[in-house]
């Protein structure tokens, strides 16, 4: 006879396993769906396709599946379904002309709820107060005359990063990321950052760093199954709990100081123009408006910040791999811009080339290559396939940037694929994936052909070139080539790499050293 004593857990988990079978057959029996679901690898009952889904390079197994069953792909995991868009046809059909149902974002359990990323526009959900945050963005920097506000203060902190990487060739990386902070801080709250132990830019650090445990492959697991952020900080294995906390805490001084930042300088008369202090012009902001501006200005860094530390430092690893389209790209400059001075905005219209090569850094290292989740929020059945309420769409935007149909000999490092030329037209525009897809889009890319991340990269791409030879280094008489290792990450930078920096002339070398003010 069984009695509660000798219950024991593995006889709870049998049962408990047996009766979700058993309510998961009946749905199967009972519900019909109005098409079928669209084609993809066979899963398993119950678990669906958990051991599919790829952990490392995500975007490479999602090609392989597009390959197999086509730009539509379908997993189930645990009962959540997965859709995988492998071409930007199927993605512009889907999330462009049905924007209205295919741009809410799931709920992301550790990242969004416990660290509290779900205020920022990236994890928001489609809603009042993401309209709110994307009206901010279209008032401040939604045109290319108010984008062109911030180009002065672009180039001269270009002008002091060329100065740090002739000091400190080796630390390149470094020198990226903290020149883009420095303009991300000045465009969103009017902040000159020190140069040296600077407190937001080790703060925004901070804030990073715990993002990227929180949206680690050993979250996945909490993300399925939700119900365990319940469990408490104290209890074996949820030390996510007390990393979620700390990431937290970071993240709300990251959102509130720089704010309280701008607010002081107000009252003193001596603020700068800014994103912020844009949008606090007035007396009549109400709480939920500031609430939206402090998260807005903070979507501006965070959005921004990676993504461009991510695509600067690729552009200097494809002129070491590419030589020659270096010395294309620097003959253009020459010849249009002249050895005394600099590229300035001004000279953007007059360098195809130059342009060209922005583009092919944008296609060639992909800097979101799985793209952020988009979720529907009512059924849809699309191209014939039925796709259920709450599915979760993952565009493999890697691919459509990489994919032969679309590009001639995708792999090639090629400028020219974007340049008519002999009657040839150009090859499909990169910024029409790689900035996402519609309500989702980067804000000011459908605006703006001068969106801030792609004026900032032109601007660094055209003044680096002008002023810098880089090459690959010679250790011990072997020279040194950089492998082409993208990270896995929701930004993907390129693995870190040796190259050689020198100034390409005399005057080149009196350019750089020149003091840069505004």
């Amino acid at each position: 006879m069984l009695t509660t004593t000798n219950v024991t857990w593995l006889d709870l988990l049998l049962c408990l396993t047996g009766v979700t079978a058993g309510v998961y057959l009946v749905k199967q029996v009972v519900k019909k769906n109005p098409a079928p679901y669209p084609p993809g690898p066979q899963g398993w009952p119950l678990i669906g396709n958990i051991l599919d889904m790829p952990r490392v390079k995500p975007w490479l197994t999602f090609t392989e599946w597009g390959q197999k069953y086509g730009d539509i792909t379908h997993i189930k995991i645990l009962g959540r379904h997965i859709i995988v868009l492998n071409s930007v046809k199927a993605a512009m059909e889907t999330m462009d002309s049905k924007s209205i149902v295919y741009s809410d974002r799931p709920v992301l359990p550790i990242l969004g709820e416990l660290v509290g990323w779900k205020n920022a526009l990236p994890f928001m959900a489609y809603g009042h107060h993401f309209r709110l945050q994307r009206r901010n963005f279209h008032q401040v920097i939604g045109t290319r005359a108010a984008v062109e506000v911030y180009n002065m203060s672009e180039e001269v902190e270009i002008r002091r990063f060329l100065k740090r990487v002739l000091a400190k060739p080796d630390q390149l990386q470094e020198h990226i990321r903290h020149t883009v902070g420095t303009v991300i801080l000045r465009i969103s709250h009017g902040y000159e950052v020190q140069e040296n132990n600077d407190p937001f830019i080790d703060l925004a650090n901070r804030v990073t760093t715990y993002a990227s445990q929180a949206a680690a492959p050993s979250a996945v697991m909490i993300d399925i199954l939700p119900f365990l952020t319940k469990v408490p900080a104290w209890f074996p294995g949820a030390g996510f709990k007390r990393t979620a906390r700390k990431g937290r805490e970071n993240l709300e001084e990251m959102v509130s100081a720089p704010h309280k930042f701008v607010k002081d300088q107000m009252i003193a008369g001596i603020a700068p123009v800014s994103f912020t202090s844009t949008l606090l012009e007035g007396s009549d902001v109400s709480a939920e408006e500031e609430h939206g501006v402090k998260w807005s200005a903070f979507s501006l860094i965070t959005g921004g910040t990676d993504t461009t530390v991510a695509a600067l430092y690729s552009l200097f690893l494809a002129m070491t791999l590419f030589p020659d389209v270096q010395k294309k790209a620097q003959a253009e400059i020459d010849a249009v811009v002249g050895p005394d001075r600099f590229p300035t905005f001004a000279d953007r219209d007059s360098l195809p080339y130059t342009n060209a090569l922005v583009k092919e850094i944008l296609r060639w290292h992909v800097v979101s290559p799985a793209a952020l989740p988009h979720c529907v929020t009512k059924d849809d059945i699309h191209d014939g396939y039925y796709i259920p309420k709450g599915s979760i769409i993952l565009p493999n935007i890697w691919f459509m940037l990489n994919d032969p149909r679309t590009y001639a000999s995708p792999s090639q490092f090629n400028p020219e694929r974007f340049l008519a030329k002999d009657g040839k037209e150009p090859e499909t525009e990169p910024r029409t994936a790689c900035f996402g897809f519609g309500r989702r889009i980067c804000p000011g890319v459908s605006d703006s052909p001068l969106h801030l991340a792609d004026a900032f990269i032109w601007i660094s791409t055209a003044m680096s070139l002008a002023a810098f030879d880089i090459s690959k280094v010679v250790e011990d008489g072997v020279e040194i080539t950089p492998e082409v290792d993208p990270s896995t990450a929701s930004s993907s930078h390129p693995k870190p790499f040796k190259c050689s920096i020198k100034p390409r002339s005399a005057i080149a070398l009196e350019l750089i050293e020149q003091d840069a003010n505004y």
